[in-house]
């Protein structure tokens, strides 16, 4: 004698509708709600990836430690040695590059691992089963590291940039030096990790898009002092100088390599970094449509 089975619970039991005119199959409404997907939805899975893993709080407090840390050095160093006439005219807040130039790596190297880390270990497939649209997962990526990468190199310069005002002795600077000193470094700065997130994308490949970006930073540099040493080359060794990415963090600090008569000058080398990195990151988005996961 068979054993009476219980009866399926009211929720759980599927509703099946009756098939509309014409319809080849009947209708189904699920017991579990259903919601449509948007970029938020997107942007919200991003942010718990980034921020629980190893990789983000170890770059960003690298980024941290050298920024606020050199920074106080230096400030430490120049007012031990300033004399009575001070910074001479000097900008004050010009002296927090010396941080930047290193932090900088760090934000590149998180904008690489924000994109291509996910192709090492094979997570992009989960994420683009879970969002089948590339361009929400890319955008939401570029959003989320932005942000982020602005947030806390913007509170990291601007305490850099209250040390250095408060230690030494020097001309009160304007607010369009302090705007330039804090927010457009931040900016800058984030645009470049930005940069390295679609260079990361474009090539799959965590150490390969990490070299790429370095080349980027460090190559015109090296290439220009090589170049020094001849007549012929100095046009194209200053226009390297001029250009690079370490002489246009210095100009956003009003203190060029090469003085104020040459190259970019004010806010000019933060719309060009903007306007290179919109080409690569729609590259980017356009790569990510075109070719399998």
């Amino acid at each position: 004698m068979s054993t009476p089975q219980p009866p399926m619970p009211q929720a759980a039991a599927p509703n099946w509708q009756a098939a509309a005119p014409g319809s080849p199959q009947a209708g189904y409404t699920s017991p579990i709600p259903v919601v449509r997907t948007h970029l938020g939805h997107a942007i919200a899975s991003e942010w718990t990836k980034i921020r629980s893993v190893r990789s983000t709080m170890w770059t960003l407090g690298v980024f941290v430690l050298l920024v606020i840390g050199i920074g106080l050095l230096t400030a430490a160093l120049i007012a031990a040695n300033e004399s009575d006439a001070g910074l001479a005219g000097e900008n004050p807040l010009s002296f927090g590059v010396f941080g930047l130039l290193l932090g900088s790596i760090c934000i590149i190297t998180l904008g690489v691992l924000t994109t291509a880390s996910e192709y090492g270990t094979g997570m992009i497939r989960t994420t683009m089963t879970a969002c089948p649209s590339r361009a929400r997962v890319h955008g939401a990526k570029a959003i989320v590291f932005f942000l982020l990468a602005f947030v806390i190199t913007t509170i990291s310069t601007t305490l850099v940039a209250l040390i250095f005002n408060g230690m030494l002795y020097g001309p009160d600077p304007t607010s369009d030096q302090w705007l330039r000193a804090t927010v457009g470094v931040g900016l800058y700065v984030s645009m470049l990790g930005l940069l390295a997130l679609s260079v990361g994308s474009l090539l799959r490949h965590s150490a390969g898009a990490i070299s790429a970006m370095l080349g980027v930073v460090l190559l015109p540099m090296l290439l220009a002092v090589f170049m020094i040493g001849s007549e012929s080359l100095q046009d194209l060794s200053k226009a390297l100088i001029s250009y690079s990415v370490p002489n246009s963090l210095a100009t956003l600090y009003d203190n060029p390599f090469l003085g104020t008569e040459s190259g970019p000058q004010g806010w000019t080398p933060l719309w060009i970094l903007t306007g290179v990195t919109a080409v690569v990151l729609g590259g980017a988005f356009a790569a990510q449509s075109r070719r399998d996961v």
